[in-house]
């Protein structure tokens, strides 16, 4: 089947070469907010290396279903493009999820360990960078406190 006749999909129906790094929100369906982490600049930027990705995964999800917001995270995930990541949340607007992000980022550079990335806990355990994916975070935070 040729690609041009599927639809599109409201993920990739907007110039991605206008977004800037920050915190975007997506789109808002059904109860569900979709906000877009944009670690990088599309098509300018090095993308996160897939064992970082992998690693930042871990660290960051595990922090958000541990904060007194847990309830409202549905889903944290990397983008495919390696540029970002997806949050899925309910009950949260801008400022709140802005909030927590900058506060689970900090967190984040305490980690001396991905957690829940050990065999039999991880369907792979050997793709991780932890230094990698503490840099990658480090530098996500300062686009945070910018905002």
């Amino acid at each position: 089947m040729d690609a041009n006749n599927f639809n599109r999909t409201p993920s990739f129906s907007s110039n991605c070469n206008g977004r800037s790094k920050g915190l975007h929100k997506n789109r808002h369906t059904q109860g569900v907010t979709v906000w877009d982490l944009q670690f990088k600049t599309p098509n300018k930027d090095q993308y996160i290396t897939p064992k970082a990705v992998h690693s930042i995964e871990h660290i960051i999800f595990t922090l958000l279903k541990n904060s007194d917001r847990k309830k409202d995270i549905l889903y944290f995930g990397p983008m495919g493009s390696r540029t970002g990541f997806c949050l899925l949340t309910v009950n949260m607007e801008y400022y709140a999820v802005l909030d927590l992000l900058k506060g689970v980022f900090a967190q984040a550079r305490q980690c001396a360990a991905e957690p829940n990335a050990l065999q039999g806990e991880c369907d792979n355990c050997a793709e991780h960078d932890l230094a990698g994916a503490l840099q990658e975070c480090a530098a996500y935070l300062t686009v945070l406190e910018e905002l």
